[in-house]
């Protein structure tokens, strides 16, 4: 049986989706989707947030 997630009802917020995005352009998307976002490595988990880092620097600037 596959325990449901705490966040599976709640609404994504603009950072949730910028997350999402940046995994899709790593390529981790379909591992997080079949697996979670546990699956992922330090190493892809640090990629992905400092792209996004990068990306909501740009937008502010």
């Amino acid at each position: 049986m596959k325990k449901k997630s705490k966040k599976a009802n709640k609404a994504l917020t603009e950072r949730d989706l910028l997350k999402i995005e940046t995994a899709r352009e790593l390529g981790l998307w379909e591992q997080i989707e079949a697996n979670g976002w546990e699956s992922l490595t330090n190493a892809d988990c640090g990629r992905v947030g400092g792209i996004m880092r990068r990306k909501l620097k740009q937008n502010k600037a």
